[in-house]
């Protein structure tokens, strides 16, 4: 009875030590390099275009609207500081995406993006900071509602091609909220009045969009 008790006990033990080192994974070879796997395909080429060139494309948005602060209207003045209070923070936020994901950010500003979907050129930010008063409203306002058409376009690629669930819920936040002020805009402009005067817009020197 004795020696039942002793094999009982030993075989007690060896299930424990089996089931210790399986559950802290001590082996070497539990789930740990599966969620490794897991963490490293959790982004993807289209994630990181997509954080590094927002972070520019957002960050002229913050300058147009910095000159709004003593050039615009009341209205245009507190919708400039509606975008630059949501896509400051956006910055931010992808800036620590491509940290995470161990990349470069795309911090640089906006001089070498001339090219990107909606982007101002230096001669069109030029012209919006000589621009003052009601002259200064109606092209902040058609210059901004190209620029957030661009953004949309990039937001959407990435919401098509892109893998990192924080990239792709950040790309559906811009869209919505983007899509919304364009809307308000194109009120502003005057409805189909606006709509005539941005296309003549993005014929010229608009080109970037």
């Amino acid at each position: 009875m004795t020696e039942n008790k002793r094999t009982l006990a030993s075989a007690a033990a060896a299930v424990a030590a089996t089931l210790l080192l399986a559950s802290c994974g001590g082996t070497g070879d539990g789930p740990a390099p599966e969620a490794a796997d897991r963490g490293a395909a959790a982004f993807n080429g289209a994630d990181v275009e997509f954080a590094r060139m927002m972070i520019p494309h957002h960050r002229q948005a913050v300058e147009m609207s910095e000159l709004a602060r003593t050039r615009a209207g009341e209205d245009v003045r507190a919708l400039a500081e509606e975008i630059e209070a949501a896509q400051g923070p956006e910055i931010d936020r992808m800036n620590g995406l491509l940290e995470s994901w161990g990349e470069d950010t795309g911090d640089t500003g906006a001089g070498d993006h001339a090219g990107m979907d909606g982007m101002l050129s230096q001669e069109q930010m030029a012209e919006l900071e000589r621009a003052e008063g009601g002259a200064f409203d109606t092209l902040f306002l058609e210059l901004m509602v190209l620029h957030h058409e661009g953004a949309v376009a990039m937001a959407e690629t990435e919401l098509e091609e892109g893998a990192d669930p924080e990239a792709r819920e950040l790309a559906q936040e811009i869209v919505d909220a983007q899509r919304s002020e364009i809307e308000l805009m194109d009120t502003m402009l005057g409805g189909a009045g606006g709509g005539d005067r941005d296309e003549s817009a993005g014929s010229g020197e608009h080109g970037g969009h």
